[in-house]
């Protein structure tokens, strides 16, 4: 399942995220919810001057905004690769949201920058 087939979520699933989700963002909290319930994305991981890595992530759906998510990555097919964090599921759904975004932009799916840094504990 790719991006481009991902069908919006209904306008009640995404008025339940709305509190949480400001300004242009709100336009693609239908596609980021759509793809949230699905729990699975398949992307590659960005890195300057080298061949781009894939990861896949898995995650649960929780059922409201404030409710955790946990979700999972694995790089490369390597289970010495994979890595895990917590988040309240309406900050996951808004990197899924920057994800989208980027994604029309550059056609390279991969989350952002923060969501990396957050997912290894950089700033901790």
């Amino acid at each position: 399942m790719s991006i481009e087939q991902l069908q919006p979520a209904t306008q009640q699933q995404a008025s339940v995220y709305l509190p949480y989700i400001q300004g242009s963002k709100r336009n693609f909290l239908p596609y980021a919810i759509s793809l949230y319930q699905k729990s699975v994305l398949e992307g590659h991981r960005k890195i300057e001057g080298s061949e781009n890595i894939p990861f896949v992530a898995t995650w649960n759906a929780a059922k409201l905004p404030s409710d955790l998510t946990r979700c999972r990555i694995q790089f490369d097919g390597n289970a010495e690769l994979s890595y895990e964090i917590m988040m309240v599921s309406f900050e996951f759904i808004n990197f899924l949201i920057e994800m989208i975004e980027n994604y029309k932009r550059y056609r390279v799916l991969d989350f952002s920058a923060i969501f990396y840094r957050k997912l290894l504990r950089v700033d901790d």
